[in-house]
C-alpha cells in the first residue's frame, strides 16, 4: 500500500472512530437528560473537557492567555456554550437521529455567514446547494406539523450558533493560537455555564457523575480523533466519513431508545447530506479548508 493510500485510509479511520465516540457521547446526554437539566450536563461537559486538556494547554505557560483580542474570545466562548445548551436539549428531546441529521445544517448556515460577515465570495453553486440543504432540513422538522416542537427550534439554533462559532474561529486563528483559543474557551464556557446550572442544580448520584466524567472526556477525544484524521489525509478524503455519525446515530437510537427514524428523516437528511458534502467539496476546492478541514476549527460546530 502506498504512502497516500495508507494515509488515506487512516485518516478515514479516525474520522468514524471520531464519529463512534460522539454519538456516544450524545446517547450519554440522552440518557442523562431524563433526570437532569441540560444546563447542569453543560457545565460538567465544560469543566471535565477543560480539564481534560489542561495539561497540554499547561506546557505552554502563562503565554497562552496573550492575546490582543480578548473580547473576541469571549464573545466565541459565549456563542460556543449556547450551542451546547441547544444541543443538549436536542439530543434530550429528539430521537438521536433528527436530532444529528439538524446539526448537519451548520454548514448551510456557515456559507451565508461567512458571505455576510467575512466578506467571502459565495457563487451560484453553493448558493444552490445551500437551498438545496435546507430543504432537507425543512423536510425533517415539518414546521406546522404535529411532530414540530420546541427541541427542533433548539437543534435548528444550535446549528445557527454552531456556524457563528465557525465565523469567530475564523476571525481569531488570524492572529491567535489554537492553544490560546482552547484555553479561553475552556475557562469562560466553564463559568459562563455554572451560573444557570446552579439555578436548576441537582446533585449528581455516583453513577451519573460517572457519567458526566464520560461526557468532558469523550468530548475531548472525539475533538481529538478528528484532528488525528485530518492530519492523516486530505480534508477531501476524510469529510465524508464524517457523516457515519448519522449511521451511528440511527444505530444507538435504536438500540438503546428503541428509535427507528420515519422516511421523512431519512429523505431529508439523505438531501441534507448531500448538500453539505458538495459545498464541503467547493470549500476545498477553493481553497478555504483550514487545517482542521472544512467550516471547523477547536470545537467549533461540534455541540455538544
Amino acid at each position: 500500500m502506498s504512502g497516500t493510500a495508507r494515509g488515506n485510509l487512516e485518516g478515514a479511520l479516525w474520522m468514524v472512530a471520531s464519529g463512534v465516540v460522539f454519538t456516544a457521547q450524545n446517547a450519554v446526554v440522552k440518557e442523562l437528560g431524563t433526570r437532569l437539566d441540560s444546563f447542569e450536563i453543560a457545565f460538567f461537559r465544560c469543566l471535565f473537557g477543560f480539564l481534560a486538556v489542561l495539561p497540554f494547554l499547561a506546557r505552554g505557560g502563562t503565554s497562552m492567555f496573550m492575546t490582543g483580542r480578548p473580547a473576541l474570545h469571549v464573545a466565541r466562548a459565549l456563542v460556543g456554550v449556547s450551542t451546547m445548551f441547544c444541543g443538549m436539549y436536542a439530543y434530550t428531546h429528539l430521537p438521536l437521529a433528527d436530532a444529528t441529521a439538524i446539526g448537519f445544517a451548520r454548514p448551510l448556515f456557515t456559507v451565508l455567514l461567512a458571505a455576510a460577515l467575512l466578506g467571502e465570495i459565495v457563487g451560484w453553486r453553493r448558493l444552490s446547494a445551500t437551498a438545496v440543504g435546507f430543504a432537507g432540513v425543512l423536510i425533517i422538522v415539518r414546521p406546522g406539523s404535529e411532530i414540530f416542537d420546541f427541541a427542533h427550534v433548539a437543534a435548528l439554533a444550535g446549528a445557527f450558533l454552531g456556524a457563528d462559532v465557525v465565523v469567530l474561529v475564523k476571525k481569531l486563528q488570524g492572529s491567535e493560537r489554537n492553544a490560546t483559543i482552547m484555553a479561553y474557551f475552556g475557562i469562560v464556557t466553564t463559568i459562563a455555564s455554572a451560573v444557570p446550572a446552579a439555578l436548576v442544580w441537582q446533585t449528581p448520584t455516583a453513577g451519573e457523575f460517572a457519567l458526566l466524567v464520560t461526557i468532558g472526556c469523550t468530548a475531548s477525544t472525539a475533538q481529538w480523533m478528528t484532528l488525528k484524521a485530518y492530519r492523516a489525509a486530505d480534508a477531501s478524503t476524510v469529510v465524508p466519513f464524517d457523516y457515519s455519525r448519522l449511521i451511528f446515530a440511527i444505530f444507538y437510537g435504536w438500540l438503546f431508545f428503541a428509535e427507528i427514524p420515519d422516511r421523512w428523516t431519512l429523505l431529508g437528511s439523505a438531501i441534507l447530506v448531500a448538500a453539505t458534502l458538495y459545498i464541503a467539496y467547493r470549500e476545498i476546492a477553493l481553497g478555504r479548508s483550514g487545517a482542521d478541514g472544512p467550516g471547523t476549527g477547536p470545537d467549533a460546530g461540534r455541540a455538544p
